[in-house]
């Protein structure tokens, strides 16, 4: 049996993984990550660090965070407890796509997990409280490569299901687009 099916979103390169978990009266089995099965989405890299979060309060909103070359990452995000409105920028210099945005909602009810390539930001909006989230990436965090957008830049024009409740003081200071912003060689 096929664990995992996948499909291509709006955007090139970002995929939205669908799990299948076996069950019965008990419960369910769940394969949340399987290299052989998803090296295609990887391509050819393994996965560095794995982070687990969890956000209190509705409405929070988290990133937009990116690691820049030569860190850049790949994510495989996955929502344990909760549901979240899930956000992937494209930051991709020359991509047709270049500063679209697309978002999916992810929950432990729908068994998904979106596939964030290198080149794009990500965020998201905790849509019930006490969210627990799985991040699986292909490079280990580095300070020196951080790099962030404003969840609110009106450039961007995310369109947040739910008021903003709560933001960081630091994602609250990143900076919004300007129009000498060329994005990430990838």
């Amino acid at each position: 049996m096929n664990r995992f099916t996948h499909s291509e979103t709006p955007l090139h390169g970002l995929i939205l993984l669908q799990r299948h978990p076996i069950g019965d009266q008990r419960g369910y089995l769940e394969r949340l990550f399987c290299g052989d099965t998803l090296a295609p989405l990887l391509h050819g890299q393994a996965i560095a660090q794995i982070n687990h979060t969890l956000t209190a309060q509705a409405g929070t909103v988290r990133g937009l965070h990116f690691q820049s070359p030569p860190h850049a990452e790949t994510k495989l995000v996955t929502c344990l407890r909760g549901e979240v409105f899930d956000v992937a920028v494209d930051l991709r210099q020359g991509s047709p796509t270049f500063l679209r945005w697309h978002a999916e909602r992810l929950s432990a009810a729908n068994h998904r997990t979106l596939v964030i390539p290198e080149g794009f930001a990500h965020g998201l909006q905790t849509l019930t409280a006490d969210c627990e989230l799985l991040y699986l990436h292909t490079a280990a965090y580095c300070a020196a490569a951080e790099g962030a957008l404003n969840a609110v830049d009106p450039r961007l024009g995310i369109a947040w299901p739910l008021p903003v409740a709560e933001r960081s003081t630091r994602d609250q200071t990143h900076p919004w687009l300007t129009d000498d912003f060329l994005g990430m060689a990838i």
